[in-house]
């Protein structure tokens, strides 16, 4: 698999960066986060994006989204204690989805990116995403 571009490695290139814990539980027998925290760090700050750029009661009742892929690449060790923090921002936008492209830095360091893509679906079909939401996306669209 070949390494993510040099942009994706820096904090900076992202409009949102948040600071997660680690915890003893997220470690594995040699001492390193193992791969199941890694995704659950990358999701608690898609989480916080999602929710930046669809608050909770502004979202209309038909209106669902879903991830329809995830693909995690490890770049370094991770370690407890100590917090990370997860760059994010929308790497594309399309007519009924969007990426989110995100970086996982633990002291100066990327040790993983995340690419996801989510789907929005409204009467469970999927239909072009509503003006309001495309904008919000377009707002936090990373600039290369």
């Amino acid at each position: 698999m070949p390494k993510p571009d040099s942009w994706r490695l820096d904090a900076a290139s992202y409009p949102v960066s948040e600071s997660f814990q680690t915890r003893f539980q997220d470690m594995d027998i040699n001492g390193h986060l193992n791969n199941v925290a890694f995704a659950a760090l990358f999701e608690s700050a898609r989480v916080m994006l999602n929710r930046r750029v669809r608050p909770w009661g502004e979202r209309p009742s038909n209106e669902r989204t879903m991830v329809a892929e995830v693909t995690i690449t490890y770049l370094a060790e991770g370690r407890f204690p100590g917090d990370v923090t997860i760059a994010s921002g929308i790497g594309r936008v399309g007519t009924s989805s969007w990426a989110i492209l995100q970086a996982m830095i633990q002291n100066g360091r990327c040790i993983a990116t995340c690419d996801t893509v989510v789907v929005c679906r409204t009467d469970n079909e999927a239909r072009p995403l509503r003006s309001e939401l495309r904008a919000a996306l377009e707002e936090l669209l990373i600039a290369r």
